[in-house]
This record gives C-alpha cells, sequence and structure tokens, in this order.
C-alpha cells in the first residue's frame, strides 16, 4: 500500500474491471460526466523540456492520440503580440487542440530591481493585452532570483525508472552567481509587490489569470537569495498584495508535501479564495521538508491525489492541471517509452478525474480541469 491510496494493484483492478480500458473509454467517461469549458481538463506540455511534442501535425496528431484535447506551452520572447498567439491558438484548434496557459519569462531586472525594470514592465504589460484580445485566458511565470537546480540529482526507481531528486545539503553554501547577486527575502517581496502593483489592473482589465508557480525546490536559500514562494505563508502573502481572481498562484501539491505540509488544505485555503489559476497534478516521497525529497510517479508517493483531485471539484475549480512524471524516466525511455509513460500518466489522472467528476456530481458541484 503506497502512502497516496492508490496503488499498482488497484489500478490493474480499475484496468480489470474496464474502468481504464482504453484512453478511448477514459476520453467517453470524461465527455459523459460533461467535460466542457467550466470541468477539469487533461492537458500536456508543447514545449519545453517535459514536452509531449513539437507544434507541428506529428506533435499535435501525438497529444491526441494520447487522448489529450488541451495544451499549455511557453510563449515567445516579450512583448507578445496578438497576432502571433492568435496563430498558436489556430494552429493547436486545427488539430483539435485548446491553449490554455502560456509562460512569460524574459524580465530579469523587474526581478532583481534594477535598472530597466520599467522597459521590462512594460513589455509584460503589452503581452498581457495581447493575450486577453487573443482569448488566453492563463499566463504562468516565475518570480526567482535563482533556482537551485544544482541540488537535484537522479535516483533510480521502480524498473530502472530516473528520478528526479532533490538534497540541499549538497548546494546550501554554493554563493551567489555574479550576474545575479544575492537578494534578501524582504528585497525580493519589495521587487515583487513593484511588479504586480505595475500588471495585475492590466491582466484583470483583459481577462487574464496569472499565476506564479511556486520556488522549487523550495530550499530555505537560493545562492544567497531569499525565495518569495518558498513556504505556504509565502503563497498567502503573495495572494494579499494585489487582491484581485488576475493575482493567483500555480497550486502544486507535490511542492506543498515538499514543504510538508498539507496539499488537501492548502488547496481549499487558496481555492476557496479563487486564487489557484493553474494546477501542478505531481508526488513527491520527502524525507525532510524543504531540503531532501524525490519525485515519483503519480501511484507511489505520500500525497493523495485523489483527495487533491475531490478538494479541486470541491472548490470548483475550472482551469488546467498539468500533471507531472519524473522527467529523467522520459530520458531513459526513449520516444516510444515516453508514449507510454505519457498514457500511463494519463490514465492514472482520468481515473482521478473521473472519480473526482463522480464526487463533484453527487455534491452538485462543477468539476476541475487536468493538464498532463
Amino acid at each position: 500500500m503506497t502512502r497516496s491510496g492508490f496503488t499498482r494493484r488497484k489500478i490493474l483492478q480499475a484496468v480489470g474491471a474496464g474502468t481504464l480500458a482504453s484512453a478511448t473509454q477514459a476520453d467517453s467517461a470524461a465527455q459523459a460526466a460533461g467535460e466542457g469549458a467550466g470541468t477539469p481538463k487533461i492537458c500536456l506540455e508543447l514545449s519545453g523540456r517535459l514536452q509531449a511534442g513539437a507544434l507541428d501535425e506529428a506533435g499535435m496528431r501525438r497529444v491526441k492520440q494520447l487522448g489529450v484535447n488541451h495544451v499549455a506551452m511557453g510563449g515567445p520572447p516579450i512583448p507578445w503580440e496578438e497576432s502571433a498567439i492568435r496563430a498558436r491558438m489556430d494552429r493547436l484548434q486545427a488539430g483539435g487542440l485548446t491553449l490554455g496557459n502560456m509562460m512569460i519569462n524574459g524580465f530579469p531586472n523587474a526581478i532583481y530591481g534594477r535598472p530597466g525594470r520599467e522597459e521590462e514592465i512594460e513589455k509584460i504589460r503589452q503581452s498581457i493585452r495581447a493575450a486577453g484580445k487573443a482569448g488566453l485566458p492563463v499566463i504562468e511565470y516565475n518570480f526567482y532570483a535563482h533556482r537551485l537546480v544544482e541540488g537535484y540529482y537522479e535516483e533510480t526507481g521502480r524498473a530502472g525508472a530516473g528520478l528526479t531528486a532533490f538534497d540541499y545539503s549538497r548546494v546550501k553554501d554554493l554563493p551567489p552567481l555574479p550576474a545575479e547577486g544575492a537578494h534578501s527575502l524582504e528585497e525580493m517581496w519589495s521587487n515583487v509587490t513593484y511588479f504586480l502593483q505595475a500588471v495585475v489592473p492590466v491582466a484583470a482589465e483583459s481577462g487574464v489569470r496569472l499565476a506564479l508557480h511556486p520556488n522549487d525546490p523550495p530550499a530555505p536559500l537560493s545562492r544567497g537569495s531569499g525565495q518569495i514562494m518558498g513556504t505556504v505563508e509565502g503563497w498567502k502573502r503573495l495572494a494579499g498584495i494585489v487582491p484581485s481572481p488576475s493575482n493567483g498562484i500555480t497550486f502544486d501539491c507535490g511542492v506543498t508535501r515538499e514543504m510538508g505540509q498539507d496539499p488537501v488544505e492548502v488547496c481549499r485555503y487558496f481555492g476557496s479564495r479563487d486564487c489557484i489559476n493553474h494546477v501542478h497534478f505531481r508526488n513527491v516521497i520527502v524525507r525532510k521538508p524543504y531540503e531532501k525529497y524525490t519525485e515519483v510517479f503519480l501511484d507511489e508517493g505520500e500525497v493523495d491525489m485523489y483527495a487533491v483531485m475531490q478538494e479541486l471539484v470541491r472548490q470548483k475549480y475550472p482551469r488546467l492541471i498539468y500533471s507531472g512524471a519524473p522527467a529523467r524516466s522520459r530520458r531513459r525511455s526513449g520516444a516510444a517509452g515516453l508514449s507510454s509513460v505519457l498514457s500511463r500518466r494519463r490514465r492514472i489522472c482520468g481515473l482521478c478525474v473521473q472519480r473526482g467528476l463522480r464526487a463533484g456530481h453527487v455534491a452538485g458541484g462543477p468539476q476541475p480541469v487536468i493538464t498532463l
């Protein structure tokens, strides 16, 4: 029995019972449950290191073959243009896919509070307006002084799968990088406050929701810099700077557990305040909160994935959920293996969604949106 409440035996039993007999049946069940504009939707990434395919006919067909109809992806350099966003969305729509979220970046001066941040912030504002006009609902972003990826290393999981692990003790004494410098926690709060006060009103006017991803890994210090999104209290503080549905977070149940917190309770807190604008659906095994953990498959970690999904349904969350899997397992598996990993991930998520939808229907509530 795993701590998450899911076991391979349970999943196989579900398969044997016909619940997960095929991706087509899973799609039909989801549609029968009322999957639509205001319900959960499984999605895959079409850009970046975790991409399921390229933005071409073959890549889009691959995503559709996996039973997925929604995608998230990285955005172009800032400032974004309405015509370019529309072109992406139209191309995806022609392939039967809907774009629900793009990541924006390219504003280091705004993050560090350096000269030139006004120009970068104006480009962000232009990009938000363009997204709103094109009909893109969510823009995701990061606000790291430094992301402590140096603390990642590989562990071997089941059947030789490569798992991503993190150990703060390996990197806690690393010095600041010259191009970044060291920034205190309050300095970073000052910078993000300035940023939000400039961009959130534009997002609200444009009908766009912003989603700030947590600091991951959530180590206490990252090369000498404080991490504003490295604690749940930090997430709460961020949402209160400019109270608005357009000022929200990417709720990551894996990161929540990495910090030693209860993902269901944290989900309830932010969901009840309409602060969840994107979701990462991940599982982990934690050895020391904030400092030492391993990213694992959805069915073998400490997070009760079904309970998280139930809470999202209960909170009437209507946007995307991106489901993570150990990145190194994908690199080891090759192209055919990657499709198998993604398909398994989609099926497990589909089981969570279907069970969550049924719970939501019993309670009379709407349902969330899942992204892979």
